[in-house]
């Protein structure tokens, strides 16, 4: 299971992180941070968490002849995520701390442009100072960015472990008829 977790999980983790930081760039040298990045960055993330599907579904069949329970795909499913959002953290951590220390001003630059009315800019005030509050320390960074990915893979984990979860068939057989 090792290694179906860390080859999935390296590769999705790979996606993700080079999304993040080719995304950050370009948004930090052209100062723009609007909803459309934001947008683009959560599809990239599903399509990156795909890779616990397929994580999930080579386990299953290289590894257990075709059956895997619910908790047991589960379980590799998770890894996989925390493996791809810990790459991801880590990359954050890197960039934000040695290339962008700068970010949440930019960041806010950003929100400003867009914020219409008081209302608007007493979102981005809040906003802001959750995000300065969280970032205060290293660890309300890595709490922060854990909190921005990983929920994307722990849902595409239990849809995951839904569809490919697959028991043998004498015992789809004895619950059927127990049903009955």
């Amino acid at each position: 299971m090792k290694k179906v977790v860390f080859i999935f999980g390296l590769i999705a983790g790979v996606i993700i992180t080079a999304m993040m930081i080719g995304s950050v760039t370009a948004c930090y040298r052209n100062g723009d941070f609007g909803g459309g990045n934001m947008v683009l960055g959560f599809l990239v993330m599903a399509i990156a968490f795909s890779m616990v599907f397929v994580g999930i579904k080579n386990y299953r069949d290289k590894y257990l002849g075709g059956q895997i329970t619910f908790l047991k795909a589960l379980k590799v499913g998770l890894l996989i995520s925390l493996v791809a959002s810990s790459m991801y953290v880590i990359a954050w951590l890197i960039d934000f701390y040695i290339f962008i220390p700068d970010f949440l001003d930019k960041y806010e630059a950003s929100l400003r442009k867009y914020a219409t009315g008081a209302e608007g800019k007493a979102e981005v005030d809040s906003q802001m100072a959750m995000y300065r509050t969280w970032y205060k320390t290293p660890l309300g960074v890595i709490l922060a960015t854990y909190v921005e990915v990983l929920p994307i893979g722990i849902i595409i984990t239990l849809i995951s472990a839904l569809i490919l979860k697959k028991r043998k068939k004498n015992e789809d057989h004895h619950y059927q008829r127990a049903g009955a």
